[in-house]
């Protein structure tokens, strides 16, 4: 099957370096370790949904308005499927008790790690579906699985310290469990170790690669262009971390939404299911409009449920694996 949206090899350059550089920035003005307050990170997240949607309207200019409904279909999934990345990094941040102060830095390189790690699974998940049909009812089923699981075990305790990537890092470098002041590694007694900063990366990478195979499945039951399901992998991943900063604070009060987001990974499931049979692929216009009602219903749902919890319970962080 050949790739419906054809990008030249300048505009994949094009992209990346725009990419690095948004990066590069975010990463230069937050050098200085701050904590970053909600309002920072609310402007931030304007910025990134900006550049996101803004993106989209470069390719309808370019490609069409079919194509662009499909990125924006992706984007939107992928935006939705960030929130409950958020949860689980608020968990592990309250874990380990990391500072307000150092968290953003363990987000940005996650976030590098986020979008190596999507970038690998589309090469792969684009050529095992055009090469194999029955690839997509194998896809198909294992977001359905995924969907049942984020419906009826999202409440299950999570141990970070457990991840069996956590313990191997730990079993291999010499680890100082203090902070030293938000750095990876550093020297004790002329000795190299990593610090705990870097056992909390190794724990968010860790989690984000299984995040990575559901989203990256997700969108491409919408689409095979490797260029759409990347671009719309990329631009929601990049506004992780201040999403993270406007959301974290507020994860109680969206009790249900877990439900919306099982509901979308199930359509996807179906849909890329459906593709490979005589119905064929569903139309992006009813994709959106699944995912928008979705969506909605689901966050309505659930701050209706938490509209009456009191002030500080609705916004304290979630409960921890050391909490149960």
């Amino acid at each position: 099957m050949a790739d419906p949206v054809v990008v030249p090899v300048w505009g994949w350059v094009v992209l990346t370096a725009a990419i690095a550089l948004m990066l590069a920035v975010d990463l230069f003005l937050h050098r200085d370790n701050h904590v970053i307050g909600f309002r920072e990170a609310a402007w931030w997240s304007a910025i990134w949904v900006g550049v996101g949607l803004g993106f989209g309207g470069i390719l309808w200019w370019a490609y069409g308005a079919e194509v662009a409904g499909t990125y924006y279909a992706g984007y939107l999934i992928e935006k939705a499927l960030s929130v409950d990345n958020v949860f689980v990094f608020a968990l592990i941040f309250t874990f380990f008790a990391v500072p307000d102060r150092y968290q953003h830095k363990v987000l940005f390189w996650g976030v590098i790690g986020a979008l190596l790690f999507r970038l690998v699974f589309i090469f792969i998940g684009v050529e095992l579906l055009n090469a194999f049909f029955w690839i997509a009812y194998v896809f198909g089923a294992f977001l359905i699985y995924t969907a049942y699981k984020m419906a009826f075990q999202h409440d299950k305790a999570i141990e970070p310290d457990k991840n069996l990537v956590v313990r191997l890092a730990k079993r291999i470098i010499p680890i100082d469990a203090r902070y030293h002041e938000g750095r990876f590694f550093t020297r004790i007694d002329g000795k190299r170790f990593a610090t705990l900063l870097f056992v909390v990366l190794i724990a968010v990478e860790a989690t984000d690669l299984i995040f990575a195979i559901d989203s990256v499945a997700a969108v491409l039951a919408i689409t095979t262009s490797t260029f759409i399901v990347w671009t719309a992998n990329a631009f929601a991943v990049l506004g992780l971390r201040s999403l993270y900063f406007c959301l974290a604070g507020l994860l109680r009060r969206f009790t249900h939404l877990h439900y919306g987001l099982a509901v979308l990974l199930a359509f996807a499931g179906v849909k890329l299911i459906l593709s490979e049979t005589p119905i064929g692929k569903l139309p992006i216009p009813l994709t959106l409009g699944v995912i928008v009602v979705t969506l909605a219903v689901s966050i309505a749902w659930s701050l209706r449920a938490t509209r009456v919890l009191p002030p500080d319970i609705a916004a304290a962080p979630p409960k921890s694996a050391a909490d149960h």
